[in-house]
C-alpha cells in the first residue's frame, strides 16, 4: 500500500506492461544523442501564431505537437517520452554488450545480460510455451472446495498474481519507523471499478470487448483440457461478473486519497471474525513474512463484501478467475498470449496501434525485475558525482524558497507556520541513485528460460518487500529504479526522490541557461516538496507518521484554498465529455501551483544582482515560464485521454501548463497579460 506522490505516471511510455511483445529486433543502435545544444529556449518548439495570454500551452508546445506525431507503438507521447526513449536506448547498448556470453562478465552483467538474452530469444520462449506455469494451473484446475483457497491463494500472491486482494508490507501509519503487514483491495483485470460500474455506452463496450479478451487467454491457456471455445466465453462471462462484485466492494479512488481512509489497524483474529468464509492463519503462515499478530486492513468493507461474494460464487467460476488472472499477470509469455493482451490493453484502452519491438520490451523487463543492478551500469555512463552535488545545490534553493514561502503566507497562523516549517527542515533528499545498490544474488536467471526468469522475479520482488514486515524502516531504499524518468515524495519517508533517469535536458542542462532551468527542474523539485504539503502530504508529519499538526482554523482554511483548485480543474474537458476529475487530481494539481511557485522564487532570488538581459527575444522570467511549460509537450490518442482522466491522479499535461500560470500574477506581468485574458483570470486560486 503505497502513498507516495509521483511527477508522473509514466508506466505507459513502455507501452502496455501486461504483456511483452515478440516483433523482429534489428540490432543496437549506439543511443540518440541528447539536445544539449538547446542552452535556451526551444523554439521550435513555439506556435507564435498563440498568444500565451490566451493559450500559453499551445504557445510554449504548439510547433512541438505539429512535428512530433505519436508514434505506433505509443498510446502518448511527449518530452517525457523522448527522454524515456533516449534512456532505453542507452539500457540496450548496456545490456546487449552484457549479454555476449563472456566469462569476464562480473556476477552483475551476468544477470542483467542473461537476463536479456533469455527474453531476446523468442524460438525458446515459443518452446517452452506455458511451462513454468503448468503447475499452477494444475492445482488451480484440483481446487474441490473453497477450504482450499487460503493455500491456494498465497501460493499465486508468493508470485504477485493480482487475485481477490493483495498483501504488503507497509509503514505503520502511527509509527513510521516500523513496517506492518497491510492488506488492501485487489483482484481486478479492468484499470479500476468504474470500468464495471459505469452504463454509459463506452463503459458497456469495453466491458464486453473485456469479456472477449479473457474468454481468448482461457482459451489460450488450454483450460480446461479439451473445453470448447462457447465454455470459455461462459467461464469470462462469470469472471466479469465476479469481479464486478469484487468493483463493488471497492473504495473509489477519490476516498482512496485520503489516508485516513485506509488506517485500520487491526488484529489478526478481528480479520478473522470480519471475513469468516477465509482462514487468514493458513494464508499468513503460507505467506514469506515473520508471524504477526496485528495488520492493516486498508477497507474493512471491502473484505467483509469480498468474504460474502466468494461465499456465494461457484467453484467452477472461482477457478476460471483464478486462472484467467494468473496467464494474464504473466510478463514473458508466448507470442499469441502478448498478442492477445495488446489486442485488448494496448489497443482498446491505450489506443497504441502496434506492438513496440522485442528490444525495447526486454529493456522495460529487465528494468522492472533487475532495475538496480541495471541501473549501476546506467549511471556510471550517464550521471557522475558532479552531476548530483549540481542538483543538490538546486534542491537547496528550492528548500530556502519554500521555506521563505512558508514564514510569509498571510493565510497560515504562528503555530502551523512553526510546524511547517520543522517538516521542511528533515525533508530528505534521494539524487540520482541509491547509496547501497540492491543485491539480487538470490534470484536466479535462466539464459534459455524468460517465462520462468519472469515467474521468479516476481516472486523474488514478493519475498523482498514481505521480508520487511517486523523490521525497521530502511530510510534508504528507493521505489523506483535510476533510469527511470520520473520523479517522487513520500509522505511517509518525507523524502523526495530524483533519479538520474530525468536529470537530463529537456529537464536539466548543466549548460543551460538557469532561467530554463528553474522553470523545468526547478519547478520539479518544487513540485514533490509541495506534495509534503498537499492535501494528502499535510495529514504527516515530519518523522512521517500520520498525524494532525494543523490548527482547526488552518485546516479549514487549507479545505477553502484546495478547494478552489479542485473546482478550477473539475471545469476542465479531457476528451468529449469526460471532464477532468478536480479532487482524484487535487493533491498533483496542488504541487504544480506551489512546486511552479516556489521554482519563481528560487529563480529571483538568484538573479539578484545580475543583469537580467533578454536570451532569444525573452527575459529571464519569459524564460522561466517557457521552461515550465515546454517539459508538458505532449498528445495522446483519444483512448489514453479517456483512460487517464478516469483513472489517473494527474492532469492532462496543457492543464497542468495552462492551470498553474493562470494561478500567477507573475506569469501575467511576465508577458504582460490584460486583465480578463484567458490566462489572467478575475479568479486565481493559491494555495501555497
Amino acid at each position: 500500500m503505497k502513498t507516495s506522490r509521483a511527477l508522473a505516471s509514466l508506466a505507459v511510455l513502455a507501452g502496455v506492461a501486461a504483456a511483452l511483445p515478440l516483433a523482429a529486433a534489428g540490432p543496437a543502435a549506439p543511443p540518440p544523442a541528447s539536445p544539449a545544444a538547446n542552452t535556451s529556449v526551444d523554439r521550435g518548439a513555439l506556435d507564435a501564431k498563440v498568444s500565451p495570454c490566451d493559450d500559453f500551452y499551445r504557445y510554449a508546445c504548439g510547433g512541438w505537437l505539429a512535428s512530433h506525431p505519436i508514434p505506433p507503438d505509443y498510446p502518448v507521447w511527449g518530452r517525457f517520452g523522448e527522454l524515456h526513449d533516449r534512456n532505453q536506448a542507452a539500457l540496450r547498448a548496456i545490456l546487449e554488450k552484457d549479454a555476449a556470453d563472456d566469462p569476464g562478465r562480473t556476477p552483475v552483467q551476468r544477470q542483467v545480460g542473461d537476463f536479456y538474452a533469455a527474453c531476446m530469444d523468442e524460438t525458446g520462449r515459443e518452446a517452452t510455451g506455458l511451462a513454468p506455469l503448468q503447475d499452477d494451473l494444475d492445482r488451480i484446475a484440483s481446487l474441490t472446495g473453497r477450504e482450499g483457497l487460503p493455500e491456494l491463494v498465497a501460493r499465486l500472491h508468493r508470485q504477485h498474481v493480482d487475485v481477490l486482494f493483495n498483501l504488503s508490507s507497509s509503514q505503520d501509519f502511527a509509527d513510521a519507523t516500523q513496517v506492518i503487514a497491510a492488506v488492501d483491495q485487489g483482484g481486478l483485470g479492468l484499470p479500476e471499478r468504474g470500468y464495471y460500474l459505469k452504463d454509459d455506452a463506452k463503459s458497456v463496450e469495453q466491458r464486453d470487448l473485456y469479456r472477449r479478451h479473457v474468454a481468448r487467454m482461457l482459451a489460450l491457456a488450454g483450460e480446461p483440457a479439451g473445453g470448447s471455445e462457447s465454455k470459455a466465453e461462459a467461464e469470462a462471462a462469470a469472471v466479469v461478473r465476479f469481479e464486478t462484485g469484487i468493483a463493488q466492494a471497492s473504495l473509489d479512488l477519490v476516498s482512496r486519497r485520503d489516508p485516513r481512509a485506509l488506517d485500520h489497524k487491526l488484529a489478526v483474529k478481528d480479520l478473522q471474525a470480519l471475513t469468516p468464509g477465509f482462514a487468514w492463519d493458513r494464508y499468513l503462515a503460507a505467506m514469506p513474512i515473520p508471524p504477526t499478530a496485528t495488520l492493516n486492513v486498508a477497507v474493512p468493507d471491502f473484505f467483509r463484501g469480498l468474504d460474502a461474494l466468494v461465499a456465494k460464487t461457484d467453484l467452477a467460476t472461482l477457478r476460471a478467475y483464478l486462472r484467467w488472472h494468473l496467464v494474464h499477470g504473466a510478463r514473458l509469455p508466448p507470442r499469441a498470449f502478448v498478442d492477445e493482451s495488446f489486442a485488448f490493453y494496448g489497443k482498446v484502452l491505450y489506443g497504441s496501434k502496434e506492438l513496440s519491438p522485442l528490444w525495447k520490451r526486454c529493456v522495460q523487463a529487465a528494468d522492472r525485475y533487475l532495475g538496480e543492478a541495471l541501473g549501476q551500469e546506467f549511471v556510471a555512463a550517464s550521471f557522475g558525482p558532479q552531476a548530483k552535488e549540481r542538483t543538490r545545490a538546486m534542491v537547496a534553493a528550492l528548500e530556502a524558497a519554500l521555506g521563505r514561502d512558508i514564514a510569509t503566507l498571510p493565510w497560515m497562523t504562528p503555530a502551523t507556520r512553526a510546524a511547517a516549517a520543522a517538516k521542511l527542515r528533515v525533508v530528505a533528499n534521494k539524487i540520482g541513485y541509491p547509496d547501497r545498490w540492491r543485491d539480487y544474488g538470490a534470484l536466479r536467471i535462466d539464459r534459455h528460460d524468460a517465462l520462468g526468469n519472469g515467474v521468479r522475479g516476481e516472486a523474488f520482488e514478493v519475498a523482498r518487500q514481505l521480508g520487511k514486515i517486523g523490521r525497521p524502516v530502511d530510510r534508504g531504499e528507493w521505489e523506483i529504479t535510476p533510469p527511470t524518468v520520473d520523479a517522487y515524495y513520500s509522505p511517509s519517508m518525507n523524502d523526495i526522490n530524483f533519479p538520474a533517469g530525468i536529470l537530463q535536458p529537456p529537464f536539466y542542462g548543466s549548460t543551460r541557461d538557469d532561467a530554463v532551468n528553474f522553470g523545468a527542474i526547478g519547478a520539479v523539485i518544487g513540485h514533490e516538496l509541495t506534495h509534503g504539503f498537499d492535501d494528502e502530504g499535510r495529514r504527516f508529519a515530519g518523522n512521517g507518521d500520520l498525524r494532525d499538526w494543523w490548527t482547526p482554523a488552518d485546516g479549514r482554511e487549507f479545505d477553502r484554498r484546495a478547494g478552489c483548485v479542485a473546482d478550477q480543474y473539475s471545469g476542465y474537458t479531457a476528451i468529449g465529455d469526460v471532464k477532468v476529475n478536480g479532487r482524484l487530481t487535487l493533491g498533483e494539481n496542488v504541487a504544480d501551483n506551489g512546486g511552479l511557485r516556489i521554482a519563481y522564487l528560487a529563480l529571483e532570488e538568484s538573479l539578484k544582482g545580475k543583469p537580467a538581459g533578454q536570451v532569444d527575444g525573452f527575459t529571464p522570467e519569459q524564460r522561466f515560464f517557457l521552461g515550465f511549460g515546454q517539459i508538458w509537450c505532449e498528445s495522446a490518442s483519444p483512448q489514453f485521454e479517456r483512460l487517464h482522466a478516469l483513472t489517473n491522479e494527474h492532469s492532462p499535461g496543457r492543464y497542468r501548463v495552462d492551470g498553474a500560470v493562470s494561478n500567477m500574477p507573475e506569469f501575467q506581468q511576465a508577458f504582460q497579460c490584460q486583465a480578463g485574458a484567458p490566462m489572467a483570470p478575475a479568479t486565481r486560486c493559491r494555495v501555497w
